[in-house]
Parts: C-alpha cells; structure tokens; sequence
C-alpha cells in the first residue's frame, strides 16, 4: 500500500513538471504579440529640390621641366608664388587655396634597343582653389593662367550652406511618404493609423569635379565664362506605419 502511494505521488510531480514548461511555451510576449496583429506599411521615399550653386573649386597647377631635379623644382615654386599671388589680387583667400598635389619624376628617353635615357626631371604642384563668389571664377581662373598654370583639371559647384535646400528636400521627401501610405492604405481597404518609424538617408552631395579646359584672355575686360546651372539636393526616407481598419 505505501509503494503504490508513492507511485501516484511520483506520476503527480511528473505531470506537474511537464505542464508547466508547456504552459509557458504557449504564453507570448505581450509586445510580440501585438507585434503579430498589427498590420504595417514599410515604405520608402525621395524629396528633391533644385537650387543655384553659390560657390566653386578648381583644381589648377603648375607642370615644369628640368634638367636636373632641383631645377624642376625651383622654377616650379616661381610660378606657383605667382599663381598664388595672382589668386590673392583676384580675391581670393589664403584660406580658400589649398595644396592637393606635389610630385617629382624622373623624365626618360626611350629608344628600341637602347637602356632608358634620362632627359629630366618633372615637377607638379597641384592647389584646389575654392571661389565663394561665382561672379570671380572666371577671372580668378584667366588670372592663374596668365600668371603661369599650364594645368587645369576640374571645376565642380556646391553650396556654402545646403541646410535650407535639404530641409525643403525633407519636407518634399516626408510629404510623398505620407501620400504613399495613404494610397497604399486605401487600396487595402485599411487606413493609417500612425507613423511608428521613420529614418533618413541621402542628403547633400557636391557633384564630381568635372574637366575643364580653360586659356588666358588677351581682353582685359573679358573673363573665361563659365555656367553654374543647378544642383539636386536629395534626401531619401523610409518610414513604418501601423494601419487600422
């Protein structure tokens, strides 16, 4: 009689065990499972607008020839003090002239069955030069030609400040989420209920620089034109919305 009190108590407690974990299994977060019911939109959008560029950099620079290192070098930094000088009296800021390249090369002869013959030496000293006033771009450019830049490599526009353009591209941006959703909504018969989520990609980006041929005017009251056009300022979102019958 004892053995089989035990037995029952022994299949009790094995019964308990096994229910329990059961139980909790069934049991789902309360988040989740809300999670589960709801019904949501995960979209994406862009806002663009376009605006006048109000500044510039170039890329110019000085290429010389020598026989010997030294003199490649030195009647490089001639010319570039001259350059540098003529971007001061066009207006320029010391601020806004910025060296991006300096090499130094062996220059060969190469003739068939013959070793390399060395010629010289080639020095290149590259300044990027950023214009905030675009009405001066096209003297300060005419003026480092004449002063002694034999190279110009690039031009590329962009804006000193571009809060306001990519605040209007956000707005733009947010304005066309919103109408997705709602359409979205109304063509499954449901309605948005709210925005739970929203992030943002993109925003400003000057464009690449773009080449650029440029030659000194003879005509003392005539400037290398140059055209701005217009930039697009992007800004793109994506957002979650929950939506209810």
């Amino acid at each position: 009689m004892k053995t089989f009190v035990r037995a029952g108590a022994l299949s009790l407690l094995l019964a308990t065990t096994i229910a329990a974990p059961a139980a909790l299994a069934q049991a789902a977060p309360p988040a989740a499972e809300s999670m589960f019911r709801a019904t949501t939109l995960n979209l994406s959008a862009y806002g663009e607008t376009r605006v006048a560029p109000d500044m510039a950099t170039i890329n110019l620079g000085v290429n010389t020839e020598a026989p010997t290192a030294s003199a490649a070098m030195a009647a490089n930094a001639t010319q570039m003090n001259k350059i540098f000088a003529a971007l001061r009296r066009a207006g320029i800021a010391d601020k806004d002239i910025q060296t991006s390249g300096l090499n130094l090369n062996a220059q060969y002869d190469y003739v068939e069955n013959n070793p390399p013959r060395l010629r010289g030496y080639q020095a290149t000293n590259q300044v990027t030069v950023t214009v905030h006033d675009l009405a001066r771009l096209g003297s300060a450019v005419d003026a480092t030609v004449s002063a002694g830049a034999n190279q110009v490599n690039g031009i590329s526009f962009g804006l000193n400040d571009p809060t306001a353009a990519e605040n209007a591209a956000r707005e733009d941006a947010v304005k066309a989420l919103s109408d997705k959703a709602n359409l979205y909504a109304r063509a499954t018969g449901y309605r948005v209920g709210r925005l739970v989520t929203l992030s943002e990609g993109g925003g400003y980006t000057a464009p690449p620089p773009m080449p650029m041929m440029a030659m000194a005017r003879m005509e003392k009251d005539s400037a290398t034109p140059v055209a701005g056009g217009e930039l697009r300022v992007r800004v793109d979102v994506t957002g979650l919305y929950e939506l209810t019958r």
